[in-house]
């Protein structure tokens, strides 16, 4: 199971948000680069990068740090938040990203998403598919839709959508453990005709080793783990150890 700590962007910071409420904002470094630096150091590989001013303004606003991680550390950079037109797509690419996440797009604008997935193909595109009581949630979280998770995820499946990010925005930043029977169920059910199960990355509530052990058991590709790291209740030392 791939490890990807999170590093999440307001004005240039490397910040933390509760729930997805930028009102609950804490900043936890002035300088992205250093940050991901310290992961590249512990012998992390992977990167899940979040534009949250992008998120907010439904565009690409944080490319630059973006760019500078790309360009001076070897992290393999997923990116995500504000990606809304072929343009910001462009952008982020161009700026080292490896793979881009949409969500809200795949929401409001399936049409141009599943353009993106034809184009790029199904493992540089990840489906975002954050939810709250099974609802997808668009526009950095500020809105819930009509959609439910797992519909949703089969509906991309068809369209050869590989990787799924999914946080349960009930558990993020909280510090309570990972929505494990929501990630059981995804897994179980989401199934393409080969019996191949989707790539399910697992995001939010990530608290310690025993969840990082039960993720993995579970099936889960991937996780990404924030405030854990940023807390202290995972160091990277025990990442370095345990993974």
């Amino acid at each position: 199971m791939r490890i990807i700590p999170a590093i999440d962007i307001i004005e240039g910071k490397c910040v933390r948000l509760t729930k997805g409420d930028y009102s609950t904002k804490k900043i936890y470094n002035e300088n992205p680069l250093e940050v991901a630096k310290q992961f590249e150091s512990a012998g992390i590989e992977y990167l899940h990068l979040v534009d949250l001013d992008g998120a907010k303004a439904q565009r690409i606003i944080n490319y630059k740090v973006l760019e500078q991680i790309a360009s001076k550390t070897s992290l393999k950079i997923d990116f995500g938040g504000g990606l809304r037109a072929n343009e910001d797509l462009h952008i982020a690419f161009n700026s080292g990203a490896k793979q881009i996440t949409g969500g809200s797009i795949a929401v409001n604008d399936a049409k141009t998403f599943e353009g993106w997935i034809e184009k790029y193909g199904g493992t540089k595109i990840i489906l975002g598919a954050d939810c709250l009581d099974e609802k997808i949630a668009i526009s950095g979280w500020q809105k819930k839709s009509h959609l439910n998770v797992i519909p949703f995820i089969k509906e991309y499946q068809k369209k050869h959508v590989q990787y799924v990010i999914c946080t349960d925005i009930s558990k993020d930043g909280m510090l309570e453990g990972p929505s494990i029977e929501l990630y059981k169920k995804i897994i179980n059910e989401c199934s393409n005709s080969d019996g191949q199960s989707i790539k399910l990355i697992a995001s939010g509530g990530v608290t310690s080793i025993n969840d990082l052990n039960q993720l993995e058991d579970l099936g889960c590709e991937a996780v990404i783990i924030g405030k854990a790291l940023y807390e202290g209740e995972i160091s990277l030392r025990d990442l370095e150890t345990h993974f």
